[in-house]
């Protein structure tokens, strides 16, 4: 892992590979690491660039002053700065769409291609906004994530079979969320405040002048389908790809499906 001095913490990121610069953003109470296979296969042509959410993987907590995924996109653009990219496309999926549009907007010029990955950059749901802000709460009077919460948390983020499909996947997820304690866990309830919390970019992402792969998990629970034809209806010229048999994090379930995926509208895309 590399580090960025930013705002006085030290944001994480992986730097692998040559060639055209891919920016790839995890899913929230994940990691770098989620995007391995991707890394693996499209690193052979690309460079691909992974940051870590603040209090997610090896980064630092989020600077105080860093209140909002607008605010992060900010400290994404400084990082392609700091790395003398121009140029580079974006990959995100969860909460990395959600700042990557930030990122599009703030600097269109420099984002050559997008790929919104179970996502929805329009407000959270007044129904889901008030069930995560719960348990955001829960989470930081515990200072932990209560068995409850990781019960009910841990099965949205994937297809209804994993269980006999990848139960490997399950289990080290179930794990790195009963691990997460003290001010980490705060720290991580902060940054999910900024996530549900979120603006809504629908009206922005109507100005996208770019090509635009907007993806979903068939079987996506915390975002369904039906968003994902609300961001394609509303990006003109993007394309809409399900994704069979997946969740939320559709690249580890489906990761042979969605790294050919991937390398078919990068190479086309990608500069």
């Amino acid at each position: 892992m590399e580090r960025f001095s930013i705002d006085g913490r030290e944001m994480a990121y992986l730097d692998v590979g040559t060639g055209p610069v891919v920016v790839f953003g995890h899913s929230y109470l994940w990691d770098s690491a989620m995007w391995a296979p991707q890394v693996e296969a499209l690193s052979q042509h690309y460079r691909c660039i992974v940051p870590e959410l603040w209090a997610h993987g090896e980064s630092d907590t989020a600077p105080e002053q860093t209140r909002s995924l607008g605010d992060y996109a900010k400290q994404i653009v400084a990082l392609m700065d700091h790395l003398d990219v121009e140029q580079f496309s974006l990959v995100g999926l969860s909460v990395g769409g959600m700042w990557g549009c930030e990122v599009v907007s703030l600097v269109p010029s420099r984002v050559t291609s997008l790929v919104l990955m179970d996502t929805f950059v329009g407000l959270e749901p007044e129904v889901t906004h008030a069930k995560y802000f719960g348990m955001l709460d829960a989470i930081s009077t515990a200072k932990m994530i209560p068995e409850p919460i990781v019960e009910a948390v841990t099965p949205l983020f994937f297809a209804r079979n994993v269980e006999q499909d990848n139960p490997e996947l399950v289990r080290l997820f179930r794990s790195k969320l009963t691990g997460l304690t003290g001010e980490a866990a705060v720290e991580t309830a902060r940054v999910g405040r900024m996530v549900f919390g979120r603006r809504d970019q629908m009206e922005d992402i109507e100005k996208f002048a770019l090509p635009v792969l907007v993806a979903v998990g068939q079987e996506d629970i915390p975002r369904p389908v039906l968003e994902s034809y609300l961001m394609h209806d509303t990006i003109s010229g993007s394309q809409l790809v399900e994704i069979p048999q997946a969740g939320h994090i559709s690249n580890l379930e489906q990761a042979e499906f969605v790294t050919d995926m991937l390398k078919v509208f990068l190479d086309k895309h990608a500069k």
